[in-house]
């Protein structure tokens, strides 16, 4: 490796915005204290805790809203607070929760708002400012918005017009505190889009808070868990979304979080004796489950292999799940474990999927419940349970 490589490897480690031993609060009040975390330039840094938990003040504290208590943050190798406003707003970008409400202003002054660091005095824009103010507005697809009173869209809209003026500022880091608010899913996932690309192809790096935790375990390189008075947990999105720590971090006890596929769901039916045998595969047996879990009706499953996706929820779901591992014929024990809730069960439900080799003991389940008269089959997935 070369020299230069070197340095570039060794560049691309270190951390580019830093919170060292940093507390925050309002008053001199400490509300959060010895924050330390190292972010990397490029990197989308999400806030993720319960209401009240102080992310928002985290925020207000790195971007000079509010005073920092104690601690320091390190901006660039550079100690943020010794930096000149001016210097700052060339470099960081604020889009907060707050609303403005600026008399007789078009969505196009509003993102031209943006260069003001870069003008003179007068706050005349140059011409290629002014491109720079369209680039920014087309980057978030709001063109047809430049023209219209900001007073006057979406609150939707204004959120689009808002991350238009944090690009136009050309930062290095953009903050946002909960930028999704107020948009329905397809602006949620077009302006996710949008942080990506730019913290990726323009190495930019992203700090927000977000709580939709299905987004933020999508988006982010680092999670950070705010409770309490003090950041319980940073790290990645796989070290961080796991069942028992958004458990804790949420304090959930009427409901889990599924960290294979970033839902929450509603808590399990109630009762430990199942009611209804369901025999599924392939996700098949998913919608079953819902349904189940809606009506409170507690349930077995099986016979399923482990690495199987129905496996995934049931074993969140259900009151008992039969397992065989996966690849392997299914075995004398585990049928008869099968069999022995299936008797407990005053219905069989069987999704209709394919049997082959491995699994065709399924078939001796299928016969009994069908001699028992138990089993209901589903012909096809529309079909309603």
């Amino acid at each position: 490796m070369s020299d230069i490589e070197k340095n570039r490897s060794t560049a691309a480690d270190q951390a580019y915005f830093k919170m060292d031993n940093l507390s925050v609060g309002y008053n001199k009040r400490t509300l959060i204290h010895d924050i330390c975390i190292d972010i990397k330039k490029g990197e989308i840094v999400t806030l993720i805790g319960p209401n009240g938990a102080g992310k928002s003040t985290i925020l207000k504290s790195i971007t000079r809203q509010l005073q920092i208590i104690g601690g320091r943050v390190i901006f660039d190798m550079s100690d943020l607070h010794s930096m000149s406003f001016r210097s700052l707003s060339t470099k960081m970008a604020v889009v907060l929760t707050e609303r403005i409400n600026p008399e007789l202003a078009t969505c196009h002054d509003i993102v031209a708002t943006g260069r003001y660091p870069y003008t003179g005095r007068l706050g005349i824009l140059s011409r290629e400012d002014e491109d720079k103010v369209d680039a920014a507005l087309a980057a978030v697809n709001a063109r047809e918005l430049g023209n219209k009173d900001f007073n006057a869209i979406s609150d939707g809209q204004r959120q689009r017009i808002m991350l238009a003026r944090a690009i136009c500022q050309e930062p290095e880091v953009i903050i946002l505190d909960e930028p999704t608010s107020f948009l329905d899913i397809h602006f949620k996932l077009e302006l996710l889009s949008i942080l990506r690309r730019m913290a990726k192809e323009n190495d930019i790096t992203i700090i927000m808070t977000l709580h939709e935790i299905d987004l933020a375990q999508k988006i982010s390189d680092k999670i950070v868990c705010v409770s309490g008075d003090h950041v319980t947990r940073y790290g990645t999105p796989s070290e961080i979304f796991q069942f028992d720590v958004i458990k804790e971090l949420y304090g959930i006890n009427n409901g889990f979080f599924d960290p294979v596929y970033g839902n929450i769901e509603l808590a399990k039916p109630s009762g430990n004796v199942p009611e209804v045998f369901v025999i599924s595969s392939g996700g098949e047996g998913i919608p079953v489950f819902r349904e189940l879990q809606k009506s409170n009706t507690p349930f077995a499953a099986g016979i399923l292999y482990k690495n199987d996706i129905d496996y995934l929820l049931a074993r969140l779901m259900a009151c008992r799940v039969i397992t065989e591992e996966p690849f392997q014929d299914i075995t004398e024990e585990t049928l008869k474990e099968a069999m022995d809730v299936m008797d407990e069960c005053r219905e069989v439900i069987y999704t209709g999927y394919p049997l082959g080799r491995g699994n065709e003991r399924i078939n001796e389940l299928l016969e009994t419940a069908s001699r028992e008269k138990k089993l209901k089959v589903l012909i096809n997935e529309e079909q309603n349970i």
